[in-house]
């Protein structure tokens, strides 16, 4: 792997880009309590984990407030986790002396401690080090042992952990890339397939990207061009579905030089931009140096100069960051220093022996038993006392995975749900467009045979004047035929954007035409499952309404919740009233005050005042179990306001309909 997994094994939970911002947000709000020691640095130390992928810079103030204050209170556990964060931050930003001298005070503590999985850990983050920097033998040396040790601690646990398991799944992953490095493939495979089964049995998608990342290297060299593709495909989605750039800017550059292989230059470069983009907004200065290699060798074998150019100088400068040499001598007394202290650790046990030895003879056999009982006395508690812990631990540890999974189900059944109503009035929508095809189509065919039977006549009996009216007939009919494919496509299209994971990217986009295709989808989609649901759809756009910078997929999923809630409710409605009652759902847009104003209102049953300020809240929902996951409004509030600077208001008397306004800055 060229980055460095020291966090993902401390914090096994996976989670989404969206819950992730919500938990930095929760976590923050936190902090600002009045809350005990410990409980401040288990929240400061959760939140600079949280930070690790995506904000280095972050990670490491943070981790850093953190060992001051374990440092102050004499928290030793608490300190050693601290180090381990800020090696993480260090290592993402290509300064490998601090990472690795984070690291060896992380692995000192450990091993006073006695905590054998935190000294395997500490182990395989000076692997991952090693492998950054080429010296894929040296990270060996520390992998290979810290699996071993690994293989023989676990079969002694009572409960084995998620936590284990994705430790074995990461050492495994390291000890595959460093023999894909090598250019062992066959030996590479096999490690790595072998953490790849285990990751995906365990649904550990933080691991999943790195190893598909490398497999495809794998097929890269086998010369399997689809099965690569398939792999950096996998790597690509999961990075950015669990917001990790680093892994997403170096397997982009994994695809670049796949094209590259293939000869397909253009997509070469465009992949490698990409790594390079990615790399640089994030400071992934190990990453900017491999991109920046590759292009300049890209744009070298062009003969374009100029670019050549441009990226070999960036690369330099990459490289002098991260190499340079009193960062190199850095690394060498580091080491230097390490194996000294191995030294000096056994020159100190081998004293202390050879002490204890002196003393047992000088004290006698009464001495020696006496203090052996004492000790047996107080290692056996603390035994007993550290076990009672670490299996409370696992226990809310586990519970807590559940609860986790769990409520990543619930968003993907949310999610999952929209899209159903979308495919159920997809059907409906697209008739038209298609009939009005099809219909033209027709009636084209007879004109083009009669044009031809009069191209046939002799020329003192052809109709000039039919000809000419035929051809322009045909091409006003072509024309109509093109425009109602374009409307076909433009549903199908809204429809895909739809289904997509949202990249979070923002376009330009007309929000009438949003809102007007979206209210018909959803209609349609609930129609398709009730057949006896009717209601008036009435629309008020504003023609002079400006097109708005948004993530159109995030927008559309907020007006498929609002619509789908305005029409539950005059449905629900519609039941229990009379033939009088007309169910009417009323969707329009306005500019005001340099905001953009989306209004949905139905004249449905209402929300009672007393959960109405309940209506946001994750979970909450007024509607039969099986029919509503409650996290509609909940995700549409979370898009709005957190992910746009907008604002959700909510108008309703109970049993005389709700009006919701999504406004948006302009």
């Amino acid at each position: 792997m060229k980055k460095i997994i020291f966090t993902l094994i401390l914090f096994s939970l996976i989670i989404s880009a969206a819950a992730q911002r919500k938990r930095i947000d929760t976590l923050r709000a936190k902090l600002n309590q009045n809350l005990d020691d410990t409980t401040r640095l288990q929240t400061m130390l959760d939140l600079s984990q949280s930070y690790y992928l995506a904000n280095p810079d972050s990670n490491i103030i943070i981790s850093q407030q953190a060992y001051k204050l374990a440092a102050k209170r004499g928290l030793l556990k608490y300190q050693g986790r601290a180090l381990n964060d800020m090696a993480t931050g260090y290592a993402s930003l290509g300064d490998y002396p601090k990472g690795v001298q984070m690291l060896f005070k992380a692995l000192r503590i450990s091993e006073t401690l006695h905590e054998v999985t935190n000294v395997i850990i500490a182990y395989n983050n000076l692997g991952d080090t090693y492998i950054r920097q080429g010296n894929y033998r040296k990270a060996l040396d520390n992998l290979l042992p810290a699996y071993k040790q690994l293989r023989e601690y676990l079969p002694g646990r009572k409960l084995v952990t998620r936590r284990d398991r994705q430790l074995e799944s990461i050492l495994v992953l390291n000890i595959g890339e460093c023999y894909l490095d090598l250019g062992k493939i066959d030996s590479a495979d096999s490690y790595l397939q072998q953490s790849f089964k285990a990751a995906q049995k365990q649904k550990f998608d933080d691991v999943l990207n790195n190893v598909d990342r490398d497999l495809g290297e794998v097929e890269i060299a086998r010369g399997h061009k689809d099965k690569a593709l398939k792999h950096l495909h996998n790597a690509i989605d999961l990075s950015i579905s669990v917001d990790d750039p680093q892994m997403l800017s170096e397997s982009y550059l994994s695809e670049a030089k796949l094209y590259h292989k293939n000869k397909q230059q253009d997509s070469a470069l465009y992949y490698a931009q990409k790594a390079l983009d990615v790399a640089s907004k994030n400071k992934f200065e190990q990453d900017v140096l491999n991109a920046g290699n590759v292009l300049y060798a890209y744009y070298d074998e062009d003969r374009n100069l100029p670019l050549a150019y441009k990226y070999f100088r960036m690369a330099t400068a990459a490289k002098d960051s991260i190499y340079s040499q009193e960062k190199v001598k850095q690394l060498l007394s580091l080491d230097f220093e390490e194996k000294q202290r191995q030294q000096e650790i056994v020159a100190a046990q081998e004293q202390y022996r050879a002490t204890v030895r002196m003393y047992a003879l000088i004290g006698g056999l009464v001495v020696l038993l006496l203090l052996a009982i004492v000790f047996w006395r107080n290692s056996n508690q603390r035994k007993k006392a550290n076990q009672l812990l670490q299996n409370q631990k696992e226990e809310i540890q586990t519970t807590l995975g559940e609860l986790k999974t769990t409520q990543n189900q619930l968003v993907q059944s949310a999610k999952m749900a929209s899209l159903g109503e979308l495919t159920a009035g997809i059907a409906h929508e697209i008739q038209n467009p298609l009939n009005f095809v099809n219909n033209f189509s027709e009636v084209n065919t007879e004109m083009l045979e009669e044009l031809k039977a009069e191209s046939k006549k002799p020329k003192a009996e052809r109709n000039d004047q039919l000809e000419n009216g035929l051809i322009d007939d045909l091409i006003e009919n072509e024309k109509k035929i093109n425009h109602h494919g374009r409307r076909a496509d433009f549903i199908v299209k809204g429809m895909l954007e739809h289904s997509r994971n949202s990249t979070g990217e923002r376009q330009v986009t007309n929000l009438n035409v949003l809102a007007d295709e979206f209210l018909k989808l959803s209609y349609h989609g609930l129609k398709a499952k009730d057949k006896s649901f009717n209601s008036e759809l009435v629309t008020n756009f504003d023609d002079k309404l400006p097109r708005l910078n948004i993530v159109q997929q995030d927008i559309g999923r907020v007006l498929i919740n609002l619509f789908s809630n305005a029409f539950y409710a005059v449905n629900q409605k519609a039941k229990t009233s009379g033939s009088d009652y007309k169910p009417t759902v009323e969707v329009s847009t306005a500019q005001q005050n340099g905001s953009i104003m989306i209004s949905v209102k139905d004249n449905g049953t209402g929300i009672p005042e007393n959960i109405r300020e309940k209506i946001m809240q994750p979970f909450f929902t007024t509607k039969p179990t099986g029919e509503g996951t409650g996290l509609g409004l909940s995700l549409s509030y979370d898009i709005v306001v957190k992910a746009h600077g907008g604002k959700i208001n909510v108008e309703s008397r109970e049993g005389n309909g709700s009006e919701f306004t999504v406004t948006l800055p302009a």
